[in-house]
């Protein structure tokens, strides 16, 4: 989760939202990078389990990620959970819960729907008070007149 926490402050340089991801192999080896870059680049997809999940499948040579963990300061939302799904990740990890738009048990639970073919474990929680505060603050600072 530490990897995941420099990626999201790295996103703060590009006045993009402070989250993080990371990709790791079933050895525990890093084989994807991701921060949010939706501002930085004007791309809706630019979030960082996106950006992860693409730079592993580079990395690997396919798209099915089976026995990778998907590690992210901020509980998916509806697009990454499906992503992380679609990739057969093993695990997703995540820090803090988004009440607003997560999709891993807080407003829907994407990755536990046994409609779908995979089901990657979950743990939650991990660091999330770190998490949490990278967000508050940057958002205070959008607030601040």
């Amino acid at each position: 989760m530490g990897a995941a926490l420099d990626e999201a402050r790295a996103a703060l340089a590009t006045g993009d939202v402070p989250i993080g991801a990371i990709v790791l192999d079933a050895d525990g080896t890093v084989v994807g990078r991701g921060r949010n870059v939706r501002e930085a680049e004007g791309d809706p997809t630019g979030h960082a389990e996106i950006v992860a999940l693409r730079e592993a499948a580079r990395t690997t040579g396919s798209w099915r990620l089976e026995g990778c963990t998907l590690v992210v300061t901020l509980e998916p939302c509806t697009m990454c959970a499906g992503a992380a799904v679609l990739a057969r990740v093993a695990r997703v990890v995540f820090g803090a819960y988004d009440d607003k738009a997560g999709a891993v048990g807080s407003l829907w639970d994407v990755v536990r729907d046994r409609r779908l073919n995979h089901r990657p474990e979950v743990v939650v929680g991990v660091r999330a008070e770190e998490s949490t505060a990278l967000l508050d603050d940057f958002f205070r600072g959008q607030r601040t007149p």
